[in-house]
């Protein structure tokens, strides 16, 4: 057991691009958006914990995804500026608000507009600042403790309807006469790790839900949408040096929307007005909380495994059909034009004002799109057969963190957290990054009816490398308390 004392430091720091006459690109969909205002702030919030030697650091970052790109320039800032700290302890994870510019450094693409702010440009600028707050968080540390709790709140729901055809379609309509389920269930636990400084006070969180930020997908506005507006609910419970990290659990096939009851009951969840529902939500799920007593000693360990899990192929019959498909679609029109059209159907849709999506996945030119990726998929999975990442995995006294870069689905979450041999298990997806952008993880039905999340356009992974990570996971985990 160690008996050493818990050292914790908390810092949070604005990456919220500024408009000033720029086209910001809010990143997403398929189709452009540029920012028309700002809703709410984008924030990265870390916090640095360390016990004698060992030690991690972690935080949120306001962001669609957190691709290695970004993740390893971060790691490189920080130990240029601290050199005290090992870059590998350090992981941090998207909240994935589609209402931010994407954040990559590999990518550099030419603006598509005079004035755009570009994917690079504004990834240099965020750099700098996520690790100066990674070391400010480090050398703030002071003596703490942990305090465990553990909530509920109706924040996520399956997204994926399912046919009498046997085929599955992302915010499928649940009224048609074929309708016969939704093909996954909910998870409305909310994992929550509190730190205490040596009186008790909470002085911050990990807040873990297994929804998306993502109310304001499809709106022209910057925002951190629900995790952004729960973090500042919680300063105003519990001080202005409150700091929260939003992790999300596994939740892949899931969103803020219950399409069961037609959004008749609630806000539809595809505007603002649902920020503030869902944030309160999880201020409740934090009132009503079971807590445990404080912990200032904890064992604390901390490993990393490069993980490999084989890429989801495509054979050579779904590579002959997929070529096949692309030549007929682009006799009937060609992508270009189809785009345009998507656009423009796009933005008809927004003009009714109801809810999302705005853009359909069967369209033309995404059923191009998709039959172009099957092609690339096909012609380039032998020279790249495996993804890489490194999985980081934290022991927290009966505690445990394990990330992964996907939107991996619930399936998995509920296999590794049944399996875990820890009290609590703090699963965080999106997070790090891996050698090929990871995209979405399927369950075995989402594989078997298709539709948008389920096709093997959509991840680099499927199901037999989700029941590989699944068991990686637990394995890594239960070392730790066996």
């Amino acid at each position: 057991m160690n008996n050493d004392k818990l050292l914790i430091g908390w810092s949070e720091a604005d990456i919220t691009p500024e408009l000033n006459g720029k086209l910001v690109p809010l990143s997403g969909q398929y189709y452009a958006r540029y920012a028309k205002g700002i809703h709410s702030r984008l924030k990265n919030v870390v916090v640095a914990i360390s016990s004698g030697d060992e030690y991690f650091i972690t935080g949120s970052v306001d962001n669609v995804g957190c691709r290695i790109g970004f993740h390893d320039a971060v790691r490189a800032e920080v130990a240029r500026l601290e050199p005290e700290i090992d870059p590998s302890k350090i992981f941090l994870n998207a909240i994935h608000t589609h209402s931010a510019p994407r954040l990559d450094i590999a990518e550099k693409p030419a603006p598509e507009e005079p004035g755009e702010l570009s994917i690079e440009e504004y990834t240099r600028s965020v750099v700098p600042i996520v690790a100066r707050n990674i070391v400010d968080a480090w050398r703030s540390r002071k003596p703490g403790g942990i305090i465990r709790g553990f909530g509920n709140a109706r924040i996520g729901h399956c997204r994926r309807a399912v046919y009498r055809d046997g085929t599955a379609e992302m915010y499928g309509d649940t009224t048609r006469e074929d309708f016969v389920g939704m093909e996954a269930g909910e998870d409305t636990g909310v994992e929550m790790l509190f730190t205490c400084d040596e009186s008790g006070k909470k002085t911050g969180m990990l807040l873990n839900a297994a929804c998306p930020s993502q109310t304001m997908e499809a709106t022209y506005f910057v925002s951190s949408d629900f995790a952004g507006a729960a973090r500042e609910l919680l300063k105003k419970e519990f001080g202005d040096d409150f700091h929260t990290i939003y992790e999300i659990s596994p939740a892949g096939c899931q969103s803020p929307r219950d399409l069961v009851r037609h959004y008749t009951a609630e806000p539809d969840f595809w505007h603002a007005d649902g920020v503030e529902v869902l944030a309160n939500r999880l201020l409740a799920a934090v009132r009503n909380a079971d807590f445990g007593t404080p912990e200032f000693s904890p064992e604390l360990r901390h490993v990393t495994r490069r993980v490999s899990l084989p890429r989801r192929r495509v054979s050579y019959r779904d590579f002959m059909a997929a070529t096949a498909e692309l030549k007929r679609l682009e006799k009937i029109m060609p992508e270009a034009e189809a785009f345009e059209k998507f656009c423009a159907e796009v933005h008809a849709n927004e003009k009714l004002d109801g809810p999302g999506p705005y853009d359909s996945k069967l369209h033309h030119f995404v059923l191009i799109r998709n039959a172009k990726a099957v092609v690339k998929r096909y012609n380039e999975q032998d020279a790249a057969p495996d993804l890489h990442f490194d999985m980081n995995v934290v022991r927290l006294g009966d505690a445990v963190i394990a990330n992964n870069p996907f939107e991996l689905y619930l399936y998995y979450g509920q296999n590794i957290k049944a399996r875990s041999h820890a009290k609590q298990t703090f699963l965080v997806q999106l997070s790090n990054g891996s050698d090929i952008s990871a995209g979405y993880l399927p369950s075995p039905d989402a594989e078997k009816f298709g539709g948008y999340g389920g096709l093997v356009v959509n991840g680099q992974v499927g199901s037999d490398g989700g029941y590989k990570l699944a068991d990686i996971t637990v394995e890594t985990i239960n070392s730790l308390f066996d």
